[in-house]
């Protein structure tokens, strides 16, 4: 439930495989009567890695990556003092809710507010972005335009908010705060974190097939950063999306990332197979990571791997290689 919460926000950043673009967000949901979820959860990210945690059950501020801890060298009773700031808002929200449901005379009903604050950094061109969005139970609710310091509303209620925050400068606070407080944030968790953020871990890479006349999928599991990108390509030309079948970058387990790509080659024959060619690329990594079409590589029900230490395509090969 706690992940579902997130979705809405979480699904509106994405990368590629860019320059070493390094990103802080803070999301915070605020919700009433959903059971066994907590009425206030705050949780922070660099780099999609989850580093802060806050939530109305626990109702501490917690580190969620030791080298978090290096804050309180400068700042000893960091800690304590985000505590004191998210029971305040804790308690702002659950006030707020209640003077929504005198306004709107709502007494009862699922209820779930999400915020999203936060800024990239480009490490190499040191471009500032920021972000500020609005989210009331599962609907874009409002959004800041970082460049023209406007106010996007989705709804007649949000174009109310939106007049009035534009009205007191509230944008323009904003993006001065992205642009200098979160950036700066940024950068100092990014020196305290440099060691497991800038680091790069390179993919498995597998062909996979359910049966015979099946699409082929090219998947790739095991990698870090998730600013990667993997296509198929045709005499060494990315396919156009109306040929293939990409799926999000999705987080395993472990804190690395996988995704796949299908490739339907129904229409293909036999010897035009090893045209295809399905290109991994990471951020960080400068060489491209090639998986060649070859029917004697690809693994449908029923088989399996074994050690992946022989097949190379004369290019750069590393985990992804199959038997």
């Amino acid at each position: 439930m706690k992940t579902c919460a997130l979705l809405l926000l979480l699904g509106t950043l994405t990368h590629g495989a860019t320059a070493m673009v390094h990103t802080l967000r803070y999301f915070m949901t605020s919700s009433s009567q959903v059971p066994n979820f907590p009425e206030y959860i705050e949780v922070g990210y660099v780099d999609d890695l989850q580093i802060t945690h806050y939530d109305s059950d626990t109702k501490r501020y917690v580190p969620k990556q030791e080298w978090m801890n290096k804050v309180t060298e400068q700042e000893p009773e960091y800690w304590e003092g985000q505590t004191q700031r998210c029971l305040r808002i804790e308690q702002e929200k659950k006030a707020n809710k209640e003077l929504n449901k005198q306004y709107f005379n709502v007494t009862e009903g699922f209820a779930l507010d999400q915020t999203m604050t936060g800024c990239d950094w480009d490490d190499e061109t040191d471009v500032i972005r920021g972000y500020e969005k609005y989210a009331s139970d599962g609907e874009e609710f409002l959004s800041l335009d970082f460049d023209t310091e406007t106010y996007v509303a989705s709804t007649q209620v949000a174009n109310m908010t939106k007049e009035r925050w534009e009205r007191n400068g509230h944008a323009a606070k904003m993006k001065n705060y992205l642009i200098h407080v979160c950036a700066e944030i940024l950068k100092k968790y990014v020196r305290h974190g440099e060691s497991a953020l800038k680091r790069t871990e390179l993919p498995l890479v597998s062909l996979l097939q359910k049966f015979s006349s099946a699409p082929v999928t090219c998947h790739a599991t095991g990698f870090y950063p998730d600013r990667a990108m993997l296509f198929w390509t045709k005499d060494g030309h990315e396919l156009p999306e109306d040929m293939v079948d990409p799926e999000e970058i999705l987080p395993n387990g472990d804190g690395t990332f996988q995704t796949s790509v299908g490739l339907d080659l129904s229409s293909v024959p036999p010897e035009d197979w090893d045209r295809y060619e399905c290109v991994f690329q990471l951020s960080g990594v400068k060489e491209d990571y090639v998986s060649r079409l070859d029917r004697t590589k690809i693994r449908t029900n029923g088989e399996t791997f074994t050690d992946p230490s022989t097949w190379n395509d004369n290019r750069k090969s590393t985990r992804y290689v199959p038997e």
